[in-house]
């Protein structure tokens, strides 16, 4: 048998050499050449790095043994015992007290809100149990104050041109005629201040014309129509007493809601709609209102009684609380917190008057089927 059968440099595998003496046997491996054999040195054996997964800091073999675990570490000399380290770890920072909790607020001038509320409460007992007829124009120039906000507000915010002079004109008429001639005159003066609306908005380029007319119909209906119904309680006999309810068991309403809302409360009504309302106030608006409603019945409207107040301070509640949310949504939508500046610590009209406008009709129907319309 030649050498040939153990193979040639060309297949990379090589025979047995010729054991010379103090040689021993070459280890079996790559091919090399023996004169540049003894310039080099050997390579360290590195295993393959994994194409996905793994500890890359293990896979890199053993020349990481010993060193720092986490690429963004750096090695540190052990200290010798007895040697204090040259840099000693941070002790974790002490405990902070927790921050005092913030006291409640109002949100608003409280002062200044109760001295407006008291004055314009003055004003209207006033002209309330003295001359109806000065009564009735105190509504409608709380209505056509109202209109202008709310007509300032949409063409500010939204660009919205609902035609101010027909809505105020109308506005006024309206609350007189509900005096004067009850539902059949406050719809008639609807009817006729919608069609006023829609002619004197022609005056003006058709561009916008329908989101104009119909923000004007909105605006017809919300204040002016539903104020009516205040106007016409005033016509019974006992007509002050009715009208002096109403507006009790709406601030009433308003001030349970608030009062046990900011004390008690946490859980939200409308987050959505008004993050500061909460259901606890809405459990305290109804209960004011209902033992209000019940005092009222009894003592300050003839012929009622103590369950009917019950009643009528419940769906007081709910009326008002719609009212106010409905309001703000509005708000939400135009991106205002108020309608206006009027009024220091209320802000407008329309945010006094949101919970009054859909709680007269409530009050004016209930009031009837109970006592009648006398």
């Amino acid at each position: 048998m030649n050498d040939s059968s153990w193979g040639t440099p060309q297949t990379g595998y090589w025979g047995p050499p010729d054991h010379g003496p103090g040689q021993g046997a070459a280890p079996a491996g790559p091919a090399y050449d023996a004169h540049y054999a003894q310039q080099t040195r050997p390579m360290p054996v590195v295993p393959d790095v994994p194409e996905h997964g793994g500890n890359q800091d293990v896979d890199r073999g053993a020349a990481r043994l010993g060193g720092p675990l986490f690429r963004d570490e750096t090695p540190q000399a052990r200290p010798h015992p007895g040697e204090v380290p040259q840099n000693p770890e941070p002790m974790p920072d002490a405990p902070q007290p927790a921050p005092a909790p913030q006291k409640k607020t109002a949100g608003r001038d409280l002062g200044a809100a109760i001295g407006v509320g008291v004055g314009l409460g003055a004003v209207i007992v006033a002209s309330l149990f003295v001359v109806k007829a000065v009564f009735v124009g105190v509504v409608a120039v709380a209505v056509v104050v109202g209109l202008w906000e709310l007509t300032s507000r949409l063409q500010e915010r939204k660009g919205v041109k609902a035609p101010l002079v027909p809505l105020a004109l109308g506005g006024a008429a309206m609350v007189v005629a509900g005096y004067a001639g009850g539902a059949q005159g406050a719809w008639v003066a609807m009817a006729l201040t919608t069609l006023a609306v829609l002619v004197w908005r022609m005056t003006a380029p058709p561009e916008g014309y329908l989101k104009d007319v119909t923000a004007g119909v909105f605006a017809t209906f919300y204040v002016p129509f539903l104020a009516t119904f205040v106007a016409m309680m005033l016509t019974a006999d006992d007509g002050a007493w009715r009208v002096l309810t109403f507006l009790l068991l709406t601030v009433v309403s308003d001030t349970g809601a608030y009062a046990v809302g900011w004390r008690f409360g946490t859980h939200k009504l409308a987050p959505r709609i008004s993050p500061g309302k909460t259901r606890e106030g809405l459990l305290g608006a109804i209960g004011f209102a209902m033992a209000a409603g019940a005092l009222c019945m009894q003592f300050l409207i003839d012929d009622g009684a103590w369950w009917q107040g019950l009643l009528l301070g419940l769906a007081v509640a709910a009326s008002a609380t719609l009212g106010d949310l409905g309001e703000s949504m509005i708000k939400r939508d135009l991106g205002i917190k108020d309608m206006g500046t009027l009024l220091p610590g209320h802000g407008g009209i329309m945010d006094r008057l949101d919970s009054l406008l859909p709680t007269a009709p409530v009050v004016w129907l209930l009031l009837v089927l109970f006592v009648g319309s006398g």
